[in-house]
This record gives structure tokens, sequence and C-alpha cells, in this order.
């Protein structure tokens, strides 16, 4: 599914593995599209690598206008974001549609949860994992209790996390006792091969 642009706000901030469009106005020869590498930087023609990552597409434009006014007259810029592959999160488990969903501004794991379907008559809500890498690729696990959320909505922001790109959501059909165990045997055991960051998740 491709996230366009003009769905989202105004304040986003480009990410690494977003794709970009950048066109020129008035010098179309110059028009590209380019994804932004993992140190948050871009390539383009004339002015070579700029940093992407951290701006907002108009933020990106105006550096870009800058940058080109040493090679063209008055350039006029405007950057899209075409795609964002790795602003995607994961739900597995005792849920009726599990699978991967774009990651909205201020998105919970209860919201989550009601992207993929809701809960199965099997799951356990009060013991859901949330599954989260650290910068370097380690998976760590945390308890949540989605049961308590939604009884007690005033104060779910204790038991409901808000989501990074790339988690992964687990409801899970009976209480799970040791959460580190159960994420290592989750992303290390079930899989022959160390998943990437963005892995597709086996069904449940």
């Amino acid at each position: 599914m491709i996230e366009q642009a003009a769905a989202q706000p105004q304040s986003y901030r480009i990410q690494p593995g977003d794709d970009l469009l950048v066109n020129f106005y008035l010098d179309p020869e110059f028009n590209e599209d380019v994804v932004v590498r993992p140190d948050g930087q871009i390539t383009l023609q004339l002015v070579g690598s700029v940093q992407a990552a951290g701006l907002t597409p108009d933020q990106l434009a105006q550096n870009l206008e800058q940058a080109y006014s040493r090679e063209l007259r008055s350039p006029t810029i405007t950057v899209h974001v075409k795609s964002m592959p790795g602003r995607r999160i994961y739900v597995a488990g005792q849920v009726p549609h599990p699978g991967s969903f774009a990651l909205q501004p201020g998105m919970t794991a209860l919201q989550a949860v009601a992207d993929a379907g809701g809960f199965t008559d099997n799951s356990d809500r009060a013991s859901v994992i949330l599954i989260r890498r650290d910068a370097c690729g380690q998976a760590a696990g945390e308890r949540l209790d989605l049961a308590k959320a939604i009884t007690d909505p005033d104060h779910n922001g204790e038991e409901d996390a808000h989501l990074a790109p790339l988690d992964i959501v687990y409801v899970p059909s009976s209480t799970i006792a040791h959460v580190d165990l159960f994420v290592k045997q989750y992303i290390q055991g079930l899989l022959p091969v160390q998943p990437e960051p963005y892995i597709a998740l086996p069904a449940p």
C-alpha cells in the first residue's frame, strides 16, 4: 500500500527508507525519485549528498533551493513523500487479520490491534507483548495489559504504549510467564534465519 504525501500532516518528518519525489518546476530535467539512505541523506544531481531525515518536506525543499541556487537560476523545488516503507508496524497472534499496517501518528498498540480486526475469543488481552528492536537490531519485549486499557480508558496510557516504526504487537492465546524468553523464541527460535528489521511475520 502506498501512503500519499497529501494524507500526511504538514509536520511529518522524513525518515530513512522514505521514497521521495523531488520536482523542479522550471527545470524538470532535474526531477528525481530518490530513497533516503540509512544515514538520512539523499544523493541528487549537481549537489551530491543532502541531509533529508528529520526535516519536513517543505524544509527539505527550501534547503534544496538554496543548494541549487549556485547551479540554477531561481530554482523552485517541491518534495513529496511517495511512500514510507519503514513506517509500518506488525500485529500477530490471536487477531482476525494479522499482518503489517501503516504506522499512523500517535498510534498505540490497542489501535494497531483494532486495525487487525480486534481480539479473537481465544486471546489473552492482559498479556499482549510489544516487541521492539534497538539501534543494534536486538529485540526486547514488554508486556501490555490491554484488557485494563479497554476497561479503564481514562488511564490507558499506562498500559497502551505508543508505537514506533517496525514494532511488533503479539496477542497471545495464553499467559506468557517470561517475556524475554518468549521474544527469544518468537524472533530467533521460529525463524531459520535472523530476520531483517522489517520482516514479514509468520502466520500464527
